[in-house]
């Protein structure tokens, strides 16, 4: 992957560095979907230039998601840094043939550099070291599941794959402050995580883009689909309707079995996640 340092980095620890940081950022324009699709493009051609200025258009979205890992074992700042990193991994992996724009796919590399980054200096700090072992262990599964998951595994999937006691994964991750499942603020919440309003100096219209963006993103990605799957998808999830539907329900409308109206919302979140609708993945892990 290209080499690429951000212009605009917060180097002091102090609340005024930070405020500078936001204000600088809160300034660089927005891309609209045109601009991402051409500087996606140049990217593809190696323009360095393009590359940095996708990472800086999307600076801004990284303090919105860093801003949900506060308290755990890092600042704010450090907290951004790190999310920044992997911004800049996104970036290099970004295809704008993906059919969704980029902040869509690059909160899951945000997310996972944070959550690296924290379990790291937590770990240090308080795991006994006749456990390292056991703990290498479990980072290499929990490395490999993200891949085949796409988000943060769950303890009892950690526990299936490496024939652990669940109990003493579950007391690891406790004490290294990594969240079990990035998802779980969704199943609480009918927002997007991404929602999240940015503080400081950000300006106001930015606080629902990037929710914004995730719903169009998916209302394409489900058009996408054929028509049955489509309009099972959306009642099932409640997109564009007043509230989601249950299984039995949906089964009514069309005259089958729960169990076959399982199997076609089953192959549709497979179609999407084939596309990398990331979102759809998460929402079928949480309602499953």
């Amino acid at each position: 992957m290209r080499h690429l340092k951000i212009g605009l980095t917060i180097t002091g620890r102090d609340s005024a560095s930070l405020d500078k940081y936001l204000n600088d950022i809160s300034k660089i324009p927005l891309l609209s979907n045109e601009e991402e699709i051409a500087i996606s493009k140049k990217i593809k051609d190696g323009d360095q230039a393009a590359y940095q200025h996708l990472v800086n258009a999307n600076l801004r979205f990284v303090v919105s998601v860093a801003k949900q890992y506060q308290h755990r074992g890092l600042s704010l700042g450090d907290l951004i840094n790190e999310g920044n990193i992997g911004l800049i991994k996104a970036a290099g992996r970004f295809d704008d043939t993906y059919g969704f724009k980029f902040i869509s796919f690059a909160v899951w590399w945000v997310r996972q550099t944070i959550m690296q980054a924290l379990a790291e200096q937590t770990r240090v700090v308080r795991l006994p070291l006749n456990q390292v072992a056991a703990i290498s262990r479990i980072n290499k599964a929990i490395a490999k599941l993200e891949q085949r998951f796409e988000r943060t595994p769950t303890v009892a999937e950690i526990s299936a794959f490496l024939g652990m006691a669940p109990e003493f994964i579950d007391d690891y991750l406790s004490h290294a402050g990594l969240p079990v499942s990035i998802d779980s603020p969704m199943a609480d919440s009918s927002n997007f995580t991404l929602s999240d309003q940015l503080e400081g100096n950000l300006s106001r219209p930015d606080e629902g883009l990037m929710q914004n963006s995730a719903l169009q993103d998916m209302d394409h990605l489900i058009k996408t689909l054929p028509k049955r799957q489509a309009h099972i998808i959306r009642l099932y999830y409640g997109i564009g309707t007043n509230e989601p539907k249950q299984l039995h329900d949906i089964a009514d409308i069309y005259g089958l079995s729960k169990e076959r109206v399982r199997q076609i919302k089953d192959q549709a979140l497979k179609e999407l996640k084939r596309r990398g609708a990331t979102y759809f993945v998460k929402l079928g892990r949480i309602r499953n």
